[in-house]
């Protein structure tokens, strides 16, 4: 399959509190706002899309519309994590996970989204190299 764009579109119960969440708190800027849709676009990244939908809208096929919007974790590589982290405890975002380092290389936290995404933050540094060899890494 050949496609031209990526997207990952998000049940929400707050239409308005989960694109401010994305706008106020990871540069996201929206590119259409329905009422009941939203799409958001990163300057960064033209080429993805983050949508939102009102739960429950007759737009998405019926079995679907009730769903809870949980086990989603969307990841954001940045060169500094614990930069992130304190800005955003700064602006009171609650933490999910508090700042760690991964032996596998990865220095990472975890905040809440309004709709119940999972936000992982996470810049890499250096593998352990023990823990890589016990891996057969």
């Amino acid at each position: 399959m050949r496609f031209t764009k990526l997207g990952t579109a998000l049940l929400t119960d707050d239409l308005a509190a989960s694109v401010r969440f994305y706008v106020d708190h990871f540069g996201f800027e929206p590119l259409v706002d329905l009422g009941w849709y939203a799409s958001l676009q990163h300057p960064q990244h033209p080429d993805f899309a983050l949508d939102f939908m009102v739960r429950g809208h007759e737009s998405m096929p019926e079995r679907f519309r009730a769903q809870e919007t949980g086990g989603v974790l969307l990841g954001f590589l940045v060169a500094d994590a614990a930069a992130e982290e304190a800005a955003l405890r700064a602006k009171d975002v609650p933490i999910a996970e508090p700042l760690r380092d991964e032996p596998w290389g990865q220095r990472r936290f975890n905040v809440w989204a309004p709709e119940g995404t999972l936000i992982e933050v996470l810049q890499t540094i250096d593998a352990d190299p023990d823990w890589m060899a016990a891996q057969g890494l």
